[in-house]
This record gives structure tokens, sequence and C-alpha cells, in this order.
């Protein structure tokens, strides 16, 4: 597994505009409300831990596409199927992978353009805390949507299609983390969501690479 993770890692590097392409969205289309709103600091206070939550979902969508779809089409996933590792195993490391090159880039991005839009520093942490669980669980479901998709005709608009209504309560709990006055219950919530989707969306993930590969 460890092996397949830094594999993942060396094509991400190769393929390195994909993943700049991801998080260069994510920090234009959030810079672009301050110009729609206005400057307004209470208005974008008020708006930006949704701003960053919904910019960092459509970003972390675009490299889904490359997960498992060049290893589909060179006939790698077979051998990674046929390798000993177990399927669920393959889909974990895609996961870990998707991650460490998508997830914790956006994670990291998000603190300055919260600053830049005018969130309250005491909400920065929350909202740090809540998107931590949220990146995990958007790699997780992200991966699974890819592998449903995987060989299917127009992958790229089904793929979003599947994930983005699985990410509705992520969303929900991860903006009312950094909102409400009583952020403790909305992070029990994305830790429980994570709890569950760590076993169970590799497991469908590594059934749905079976059955695709079959």
């Amino acid at each position: 597994m460890k092996k397949l993770i830094f594999r993942e890692l060396r094509l991400s590097l190769r393929h390195a505009a994909d993943t700049a392409a991801a998080l260069l969205f994510f920090m234009i289309a959030a810079s672009l409300f301050p110009f729609a709103l206005g400057p307004g600091p209470r208005m974008l206070a008020a708006i930006a831990p949704g701003i960053l939550w919904v910019c960092a979902l459509l970003a972390a969508l675009l490299p889904l596409d490359r997960l498992f779809g060049a290893d589909f089409e060179d006939g790698s996933l077979d051998l990674l199927l046929l390798s000993g590792l177990p399927a669920y195993g393959v889909a974990f490391a895609k996961t870990a992978a998707h991650w460490l090159t998508t997830g914790l880039p956006l994670l990291i991005i998000a603190g300055p353009l919260a600053i830049m839009l005018r969130l309250p520093e005491a909400e920065l942490p929350l909202l740090i805390a809540s998107l931590l669980p949220g990146t995990l669980l958007l790699s997780l479901l992200g991966t699974l949507a890819a592998s449903i998709t995987l060989g299917a005709r127009r992958s790229a608009v089904l793929m979003p299609l599947i994930t983005l209504p699985l990410m509705i309560p992520t969303l929900i709990f991860g903006c009312a983390a950094t909102t409400s006055p009583h952020p403790q219950a909305p992070l029990l919530m994305l830790a429980a969501m994570l709890a569950a989707a760590l076993p169970l969306a590799p497991l469908a993930t590594g059934l749905a690479l079976r059955a695709a590969a079959e």
C-alpha cells in the first residue's frame, strides 16, 4: 500500500498541472465573490465559510477524473487488483493520495483565503478544524464516485452528480461548525460521518473497481 501511495504521489508530480489547476480554481473562485458582492467586511465575514466550503468541494472534484481513468485505460488497474493487495486497499491508497495532493493543499490555502474574505480570527481555527474531516470525506466519497463511474460514458458529468448530493450533509455541518455559537455538535457530526465513511467507502470503492475490471 505504501508503494502504491508513493506511486500515486510520483504520478501527481509528473502531472502537477492537474493539481495546480484545482488549487488555482479554488483561489480564483473564492476571490470572485468580493468583486460580485462588494468589499463590505460584515457581508463577506458572514458568508466566508460557505464560500470556502463550496469552492473547496468543487475544486476537489477536478482531479477525480484521472484517479482511476488512466489506470483503467492502460491496464494498470488489472495489475493493481492482481498484485495481492485487496481491492479496498487499492481504493484506500488512491484516496490517501488524492487527499495528500488535493485535500491537504486546499486545507492550507483556506487559511489565507479566509483572512482575505474578512473571516474573524477567532473563527479561523474552527474553519480549519471543520475542513480537516471535510476534505477527508471529500476524498473518500469522491473516490467512491470515481470508481462507480469508471468506464461509463460521460463519466466526468456523472461523477459530480453522484458526489455533490452525498456531500450536502458535510457541507451543512462544516459551515455550521464555523458560524454556530455551539460548534462542538457540528464538529462531532463531521467526526461521526468520517468514522463511518473511513471503513465503508474503501470497501464500496473496491467492489466497484472489481466490477469495472470484470
